[in-house]
């Protein structure tokens, strides 16, 4: 080796291995090189010993021992760092990954090993025909989550491999530009909006062979449920400390795939990380609604999010609908689509939609000069020690973002006895519509954890009133925006679904379908009820829903997840600075819940609203967050990689600015200076 003051003057050999497939010829070649030349030549010396032809444009050097590519051709070796013992491999960037999509369907594609995982997600999207990319990530299983599967597998082999559909002949995966018409908001439908089918245009898209038809169903259409052993055999979380596992193993947007250890013929999980689906349309979506219903769907029936037992009949009669309306629609011709069909989907997907900023803001001056108030009769319930409740009616009146109550509507004009300030407030549903309880459940922070309070309502409208206006409140908005009628009506909805009264003609109606009630609900509800007992409730609970076309229920369904006090919540087990114990944190599109581990009770609730500033200090692992009112936390994650905290919270404030009137192209390099971190 020449000395360090001679060195780049001197040549000096470089052994390089070749990823070829031609078994005849050598992968080893010894090439003499000097530190000023740049990878480009580099690439071309050895290309040129190597004496094969061939198209070697999708190659580059992977340093095995740094872990990282030399994409920089006209970077020198000095200025890589590049020295004679480093082990370069020429290699493809594309390789073929297989993915397990939210609907459990195994795809087989080829993607960039190269680039950040935030561009390979977007290619992936492309050839899977799926819009906002930005929603969905790539997610590794967790060893926790597999040791149930291990057990079974000893006994039996991996699943044929004609469950895998092999996407490697499409556009985007052959290298070539991705048809911008899909993206396009002039573009001409490409899905049926009320059966979600394909149009002849869209099957174009994915391929040529005579299975393309197939697999363009695969992904928009959902599937007949797997069998309830195979149910019971899934991970199934029972902890908060378990659902933690779940997201432990979300890949780091900001590295390639091969810098984060993801070899070729790979399994990863291609999932929505973040839970703000924006602009949702049947029109053009039908794939990625399918997507956002099924992983809804097994969340539902994994118990990875938690629902009463009314909630749970809900969902099985939205799935029986989706698989009754699914076989009608089979048997007959499907006439021309009626406008009165489209319009109802349209006005679904109105309530549907979660942003961060809420609805249409067109009326903001209309909005500012009258802002209503709520006032009415409801029973305050307040727990108290030894289980005992003190329930008392009292007059309430709901202005701005607070309640205020008093002892009647007389004495409203004075002072009340108490003014809750709901912003920044958690607003959980206690509802029973069988019972007829109609409740809201307040968890109002103060300087040392939350204060809880419930109200009562008398029926289901003050309910749809009262809890849009908590819900609002809570994120810093008054009954003035234009989200809260919206917000009622979406609530209603919902109430509507569950209040089901029992009528024998039409509970019998669906009886021709062969139903498994079985493969609609948790295992926990199978083994709670027998086979034709779980059979008549779901049919029961069915009526309501029972006209509702292929879309419509799986909108529906979506709209019924987005309202469980859970959704959207990820958690983690963390360490915060100055506690003794472990927490577990949620983090959620607008919020962070500090929540105890042991009995799963928000203990401080913190918004992205109210957030000034965070950071991470990379040496001791340890996130850092300022908000408004000098309150500062900092914690350490136990259960992942404190990065992944980190590019969720800089991922929800990049979501936070999308907009319609925008192009639909992503400001990459925003999303990259909001959750890359500099580590």
């Amino acid at each position: 080796m020449a000395s360090s003051t001679e060195y780049g003057s001197h040549t000096w050999d470089l052994l390089l291995r070749v990823d070829h497939q031609h078994e005849d010829i050598k992968k080893e070649f010894p090439l003499q090189v000097t530190g000023d030349l740049h990878i480009g030549g580099l690439m071309l010396k050895l290309v040129e010993q190597i004496k094969i032809p061939q198209d070697w444009s999708d190659y580059a050097f992977w340093w095995e021992q740094k872990k990282c590519w030399l994409l920089k051709t006209h970077w020198t070796l000095d200025k890589c760092g590049v020295q004679a013992d480093a082990k370069l491999i020429f290699t493809t960037q594309h390789k073929m990954l297989r993915l397990r999509l939210p609907n459990m369907k195994t795809v087989r594609l080829k993607v960039s090993f190269s680039s950040m995982v935030f561009r390979a997600v977007s290619d992936i999207c492309k050839m899977l025909n799926i819009r906002r990319s930005e929603e969905l990530s790539l997610l590794k299983q967790s060893e926790g989550t597999l040791k149930k599967k291990k057990k079974k597998d000893k006994n039996s082999k991996e699943p044929a491999t004609e469950d895998i559909l092999n996407l490697c002949n499409s556009p985007v995966s052959s290298g070539l530009p991705a048809n911008p018409g899909l993206y396009s908001k002039t573009m001409t439908p490409i899905y049926d909006p009320v059966s979600g089918s394909p149009a002849s245009s869209t099957i174009t898209w994915f391929s040529d062979s005579s299975s393309t038809e197939q697999n363009c169903s695969i992904l928009a259409l959902s599937h007949p449920t797997c069998s309830p052993e195979t149910l019971a055999e899934m991970y199934q979380p029972r902890t908060l400390a378990d659902k933690a596992k779940l997201n432990a193993g979300w890949l780091d947007s900001s590295r390639s795939l091969m810098e984060q250890g993801v070899l070729e013929e790979d399994q990863l999980l291609l999932r929505f990380k973040y839970y703000t689906f924006f602009d949702l349309n049947p029109k053009y979506d039908a794939v990625r609604i399918n997507q956002i219903y099924e992983q809804a769907r097994w969340a539902i029936l994994l118990e990875e999010i938690d629902c009463t037992e009314e909630e749970m009949l809900i969902f099985a009669a939205l799935q029986a609908q989706y698989h009754v309306s699914k076989l009608s629609l089979s048997s007959e011709t499907q006439d021309s689509t009626c406008e009165s069909e489209v319009d109802e989907v349209e006005a679904a997907l109105s309530n549907l939609e979660v942003t961060l900023e809420g609805g249409n803001k067109s009326n903001i001056l209309e909005d500012i000069t009258d802002i209503p108030k709520l006032a009415d009769n409801l029973k305050l319930v307040r727990p108290k020690k030894l289980a005992l409740k003190a329930i008392k009616t009292y007059w309430f009146v709901f202005t701005d973002t607070s309640v205020s109550y008093f002892k009647n509507k007389e004495s409203a004009q004075g002072e009340p006895i108490e003014k809750l300030n709901l912003k920044g407030c958690e607003v959980v549903p206690d509802v029973n519509v069988a019972a007829k309880k109609f409740g809201i459940k307040l968890l109002i922070p103060v300087a040392d954890g939350m204060n809880e309070v419930y109200l009562r309502c008398d029926n289901e409208d003050q309910y749809a009133r009262w809890m849009a206006a908590c819900v609002l409140a809570s994120k810093g908005r008054t009954m003035a925006d234009s989200s809260y009628q919206p917000e009622v009506q979406k609530i209603l909805s919902f109430l509507q679904m569950k209040n089901w009264t029992m009528c024998s003609q039409t509970a019998s109606e669906p009886e021709n379908v062969d139903m498994k009630p079985e493969c609609f609900v948790s295992p926990r509800y199978t083994k709670k009820f027998k086979s034709k007992q779980l059979t008549a409730r779901i049919l029961e609970a069915h009526q309501n829903v029972s006209q509702m076309s292929l879309v419509e229920a799986k909108l529906r369904f979506i709209q019924a997840w987005q309202s469980l006090p859970e959704f959207g919540l990820s958690y983690y087990i963390v360490r915060f600075k100055g506690s003794k114990k472990d927490d577990v944190l949620g983090v959620s599109y607008n919020r962070l819940i500090r929540i105890d581990m042991a009995t799963g009770d928000p203990i401080t609730t913190w918004r992205f609203s109210s957030m000034k500033q965070w950071n991470v200090n990379w040496e001791i692992r340890q996130v850092a967050i300022e908000f408004d009112q000098n309150v500062s936390i900092a914690f350490t994650c136990l259960s992942a990689d404190c990065k992944i905290i980190h590019e969720y919270i800089g991922g929800y404030i990049f979501l936070s600015t999308r907009s319609k009137d925008h192009n639909e192209t992503l400001d990459e390099e925003l999303f990259h200076k909001l959750t890359g971190g500099q580590e």
